[in-house]
């Protein structure tokens, strides 16, 4: 049965939510905006994974769908037949796909949502506009300007920008902006841990320098022979990476260099660090910010180099020094690694970050329903509850 809400005056209306599953940030910021929602206010969360989630309000509820880019084997391919300049990730013959958006269709149909959040996927934003079903595009950093997303954007009530203004790309257009609500360290826990109560956890000395690499969860990590270049040029540090390092097999690694894998604690090594070198993700990029610490940012390979034109946006803004991959040389890494420590501005760092990002977001996607329940294209004043 189809479900009917009065959206001119019900604030009750569902909010459907697509996650990518790729990396912890999608989740961590979903989640942090889903409990800053009224409890009033259902919201189906449409995800490949349902283990990936922080804790979620009992409105809220997760929806696991087949994968959008992972086959299963079951697939009939027909590549021969192009993709059209305005979608992405689109093959023919792909079961997974047609069952994932069968499912969010049938959502639509049934339950007449308010919106539907789109973090991300071009193609999940232009089924909702397609369906009748007003959207709101999570908008990343990267090279974006193709049809693809661009639909996505010009088509969406509304763009969710999890970080500052002041990191906004310059070809993001006046049109973009004036729709766009930037909630800067969104999904991030603001509070650190004591520096020499992280230092006694990791087992590192407290008159130590402490230099701390950190990969992201989203792709292969960072490789190790430049680590090791980077250890054996500042001898006089302790190095520690987390996160994924792949290992060559001609690393000659030095022994002030020790690698601690995946680790739940990242604040502690971050707070305990006197320098950091880390990729661009998103959740990396605002605990770093939040952790006030210098930082080597080296961008991980990511699709439409979001990680490079993020890392770019951390170097203009003076929170990051950036350089396009690890340095390959001893007089390189010393190099990079002044420049990180002289420019380090913690101040203007923790001026990115917003402590009340989830309520500010949440507001906004409350103000946002208002409008669309009135049909006014003015800003409506909304209380948080």
């Amino acid at each position: 049965m189809t479900a009917h809400f009065d959206l001119r005056n019900d604030r009750s209306a569902p909010i459907g939510y697509f996650v990518h599953h790729q990396g912890r940030g999608h989740a961590e910021r979903c989640a942090a905006l889903v409990q800053a929602l009224p409890r009033s206010r259902p919201v189906t969360i449409f995800c490949a994974r349902d283990d990936i989630f922080p804790a979620l309000p009992p409105n809220a509820r997760v929806e696991r769908v087949p994968s959008l880019f992972e086959p299963t084997g079951e697939e009939r391919h027909a590549d021969w037949v192009a993709t059209p300049e305005t979608l992405h990730c689109a093959p023919l013959g792909w079961p997974g796909i047609r069952t994932a958006m069968g499912r969010i269709a049938g959502w639509f149909a049934e339950a007449d949502p308010a919106l539907m959040i789109c973090d991300v996927s071009a193609e999940v934003a232009q089924l909702a506009r397609i369906c009748s079903v007003p959207h709101v595009k999570v908008l990343q950093h990267g090279l974006r300007d193709d049809s693809g997303h661009r639909a996505a954007y010009d088509g969406a009530a509304g763009l969710l920008v999890p970080c500052d203004a002041r990191l906004a790309q310059p070809d993001w257009t006046p049109a973009m902006r004036a729709k766009s609500c930037f909630a800067g360290g969104l999904g991030v826990t603001m509070a650190q841990p004591d520096r020499d109560a992280a230092r006694a956890r990791l087992g590192v000395p407290g008159d130590a320098r402490l230099i701390v690499v950190q990969s992201g969860g989203g792709g292969t990590g960072f490789a190790s022979a430049p680590i090791a270049v980077g250890a054996r040029a500042v001898p006089e540090a302790t190095w520690i990476t987390i996160g994924t390092v792949a290992r060559d097999w001609h690393a000659t690694e030095p022994a002030n260099l020790r690698h601690d894998g995946w680790v739940e604690n990242a604040a502690d090594y971050l707070a305990a660090a006197d320098l950091v070198v880390a990729s661009t993700g998103n959740t990396t990029c605002h605990q770093i910010l939040a952790a006030g610490r210098p930082w080597l940012a080296v961008p991980e390979w990511r699709y439409f180099d979001e990680q490079v034109e993020k890392a770019r946006a951390l170097d203009a803004a003076g929170v990051a020094t950036w350089r396009p991959h690890m340095p390959s040389s001893a007089q390189a890494w010393r190099h990079a690694l002044d420049i990180a420590t002289a420019t380090h501005d913690p101040v203007r760092q923790d001026s990115m970050l917003r402590p009340d990002a989830a309520r500010h977001a949440a507001i906004w996607i409350e103000s946002l329903c208002a409008r669309l329940r009135e049909g006014t294209p003015h800003a409506v004043t909304i209380h948080g509850d």
